[in-house]
């Protein structure tokens, strides 16, 4: 049996292992914890999630949503384990992350073609290897892999999470149960600011005191996971046309829209711990208590873990990887992950896919692994490996990587599904083929 390592087990090692495992490739899966944690991790669990609703949108009006149904249908572990533990979240896909991780966990322990290996990974293997470290790679795989890709091929961003509060220690009488536009079922908790208390918590965050992370500045943040304390330095109004919008939420107290609303999503199958929405920090964490307080439903919240903040390395990935994640000047060794410059979980987890699915076709004689830039998966591979793309930058999955339809749709969300469409219409066709 051929056999390959995989270095790292989060979401895209662990989907890398079990599509090599599923294809008949004897997998060595390295994982550092529990004898290693990093910043941003507490479970000894693959698969660690940091936020419920780290999976996104689930609609095909998404391109997340899209990128997820590619994998789904294609056998993906990590969406099987999503749709297995799921919790209610309106029109975004979240999950127990407890649930979530231990399900990951179980199915990768229990194949008889995974050997897990404990133990922090500090050179190469010989062999076919993906390394799946993370952007939290340690120190010494870090080091290694700046010897082997040479200088200046490393690049960095900062990211951040948001608290989680318990549901006991929440104020329901400045808040309610709805989803937005009454979107699905009433899965957040909406949380209404007057415009009095909007503007006193908008000018306690703004002056609020940051725990010191080095080298840290506000323009190497990553768009997507923006400190909230960063976005409201942009403007007043900036979180109300944010995180905090209350369009299409009416509170049931005054039937009108609030000043701006917080919103709490659920952490947890049982509904006891919430996670609050778009509040990303690195505020030192006294000043969330105090700060965030001001929030009249979170007066006197209990929290179960603060908003943290980390650097996360990414690889300068065009110059560095083909359109299979693999190192152009040694092929023997892939890459997938948040370190490629693919940005999100899901989309993590599609280069840990691909990447397996295309090294367990070269080591069978089979041609390789067809995924067109309208598809997903091709799209965001096809992005990464760019060479013409002038400042690489970590990239969520959007449908401006993907080509346009060639024909006019009305509406943005009927363009988007009809994007979808043509996607899943390739993925069916080829699917049989894929899976071998």
């Amino acid at each position: 049996m051929e056999q390959v390592t995989v270095i790292g087990a989060g979401l895209a090692g662990s989907e890398a292992a079990w599509q090599l495992a599923e294809r008949g490739i004897g997998v060595v899966l390295q994982e550092m914890k529990p004898h290693k944690m990093t910043p941003a991790h507490k479970s000894e669990q693959f698969a660690e999630l940091v936020c419920s609703n780290s999976l996104r949108g689930a609609g095909l009006e998404n391109a997340v949503g899209l990128l997820k149904e590619e994998l789904r249908r294609l056998g993906s572990l990590i969406m099987e384990a999503a749709d297995a533990t799921r919790v209610p979240a309106g029109g975004a896909l979240a999950v127990d992350r407890e649930g979530f991780s231990a399900y990951v966990t179980e199915k990768i322990r229990r194949h008889p073609s995974i050997t897990v290996v404990e133990g922090e990974a500090v050179e190469l293997p010989p062999g076919e290897v993906i390394v799946a470290t993370g952007p939290l790679t340690s120190d010494a795989m870090a080091d290694r892999l700046a010897a082997l890709f040479g200088e200046g091929t490393t690049l960095n961003f900062f990211d951040a999470a948001a608290p989680l509060v318990t549901f006991d220690s929440l104020d329901m009488e400045h808040a309610w149960f709805a989803s937005r536009y009454e979107k699905g079922t009433a899965d957040y908790i909406n949380c209404a600011l007057s415009q009095e208390e909007y503007h006193a918590f908008w000018e306690a965050l703004c002056t609020a005191e940051e725990a010191e992370v080095h080298g840290f500045e506000d323009k190497y943040v990553f768009e997507g996971c923006m400190p909230v304390e960063v976005m409201a330095r942009r403007g007043e109004d900036t979180l109300r046309y944010g995180p905090l919008k209350p369009r299409g939420l009416s509170d049931p107290r005054t039937g009108k829209e609030p000043y701006a609303v917080v919103q709490l999503r659920r952490d947890n199958a049982e509904g006891s711990i919430y996670n609050l929405v778009g509040f990303q920090t690195h505020l030192k964490f006294p000043e969330q208590r105090r700060v965030f307080s001001l929030i009249p439903a979170l007066k006197n919240a209990e929290y179960v873990r603060y908003g943290v903040m980390h650097r996360n390395t990414y690889l300068d990935s065009p110059r560095l990887l083909d359109r299979y994640y693999r190192l152009k000047k040694e092929p023997r060794i892939a890459f997938a992950g948040q370190m490629t410059g693919v940005e999100g979980y899901v989309e993590s987890t599609a280069s840990g896919f691909l990447a397996a699915v295309e090294l367990a076709r070269r080591l069978r004689g089979l041609p390789p692994a067809d995924f067109p830039q309208e598809t997903a998966i091709g799209a965001l591979a096809l992005y990464v490996s760019n060479e013409t793309v002038a400042h690489f930058q970590p990239m969520n999955i959007n449908f401006g990587i993907i080509p346009p339809l060639g024909y006019r749709v009305k509406g943005k969300r009927n363009k988007n599904a009809a994007l979808s469409q043509r996607s899943l219409e390739i993925i069916e066709a080829r699917k049989a083929e894929l899976l071998r």
